[in-house]
């Protein structure tokens, strides 16, 4: 068979929906997981278990691979720099994944080219943060470390000097020599927005790129918790303008494959980018029953440089809420009657012991009326979560 081989680091629920959405296309999938029991490790069949901040094990990973991807932007820069001199096929690749591994970087290069953005710098310690919050008109003002944060963690709102001690504590892995390097503090402006906005773009090496809807994000403490596609309300002037931009970024920075750019929405109608992510990205989870061709589809058919699918949305109205995990560990059990209330649901599980907070799922409902299929989803989430039983 001459079917090539996508490999992915990172043994996530997003490489576990990016090998189901391969299966079809008979892509051979491999996986690069950090212990047996991870979500795609469960289901992969060719799955190799290793650090992926080990070079060495990197490169013997990548030999069998057509293609090397990700689902996760923590691997060391410079390995990636050094698979591409060996002549991998990394997508995306090292210059541009660079910019969602650093927010630092990202934020230089995102004003270079002129996307909107809150304002930032690199501050050095807490006195540096008052400076600067005296220059975007005083507290609070957001403090995020420039590498590993993610759903909330390494970013802190801060009211004072005071509180801005606890990020320049973060430390980065350890390095070589057994040292652990402190990690950049990035502080920006905390913007009055109106909601969070998501603008899902993917982009192939022959510099074909399609756009999803734009979609609204509700956020939970720092986690997303609802995604509704189409952002309800959104003026076709400003869904285009996000569209515009995730499609600019994408170009300008070279992604190739998924792009997430999340946005702010503020209330005198502008949007400005908050995050990128080079991935398969939770606010496009809806897209795999909601879309024609779902995101990890699209993000295989970009690795691999096939024309991309329809990102089209097939009903008027779809919904993603994520399923944490709280104190009713048997999920399962609950099936009986989500199914049974609403069969249209669409149920994706990713093989997570629950533990609480913790995302182990998400379900999917459309249909033509957005408060009816909004409680559909939110019920079900409920339901298998455990804080509802009827």
């Amino acid at each position: 068979m001459n079917f090539p081989v996508v490999g992915m680091v990172g043994g996530g629920q997003l490489a576990r929906m990016t090998h189901e959405a391969g299966i079809p296309l008979g892509i051979r999938f491999k996986i690069l997981s950090d212990t047996p029991q991870d979500s795609a490790a469960q289901v992969v069949a060719d799955v190799t278990v290793g650090d992926y901040r080990d070079l060495a094990t990197l490169r013997a990973f990548a030999a069998g691979c057509d293609v090397i991807t990700f689902d996760h932007e923590h691997v060391p820069t410079e390995h990636l720099r050094a698979l591409e001199a060996d002549g991998v096929v990394v997508r995306p690749g090292a210059e541009a994944l660079v910019h969602a591994q650093d927010k630092g970087v990202m934020r230089a290069r995102l004003a270079a080219i002129g996307v909107p953005c809150p304002r930032n710098r690199i501050v050095a310690d807490p006195q540096d943060v008052t400076r600067f919050a005296e220059e975007v008109g005083g507290f609070p003002v957001v403090l995020k470390t420039v590498r590993g944060g993610y759903d909330g963690k390494g970013v802190w709102i801060v009211g004072s000097a005071a509180e801005a001690a606890e990020p320049f504590r973060a430390v980065g892995p350890l390095t070589p020599d057994g040292r652990r390097e402190p990690i950049p503090v990035l502080a920006e402006e905390k913007v009055d927005f109106v909601r969070e906005l998501a603008a899902n773009v993917v982009r192939s090496p022959h510099g074909q790129a399609v756009a999803y809807p734009v979609v609204e994000s509700v956020q939970v403490n720092g986690v997303c918790d609802t995604v509704i596609a189409p952002a309800p309300g959104l003026s076709d002037e400003l869904s285009a303008g996000a569209q515009g931009l995730a499609l600019t970024i994408a170009r300008e920075l070279g992604v190739i494959g998924h792009l997430a750019v999340e946005l702010f929405e503020t209330a005198d109608g502008r949007v400005l980018v908050n995050e990128l992510a080079m991935r398969p990205h939770n606010s496009g989870h809806w897209t795999m029953d909601g879309a024609g061709t779902s995101q990890f589809a699209n993000h295989l058919r970009a690795v691999l440089d096939l024309p991309l699918g329809d990102p089209r949305p097939r009903a008027p109205w779809t919904v993603m809420a994520n399923v944490l995990g709280g104190d009713f560990p048997d999920m399962y059990a609950a099936y009986l009657h989500c199914m049974a209330r609403d069969p249209g649901l669409k149920i994706h599980m990713y093989g997570k012991d629950v533990k609480p907070g913790r995302k182990v799922g998400h379900v999917n409902t459309y249909g033509d009326d957005l408060a009816e299929v909004r409680e559909r989803a939110r019920h079900a989430a409920d339901y298998l979560r455990g804080t509802i039983d009827e």
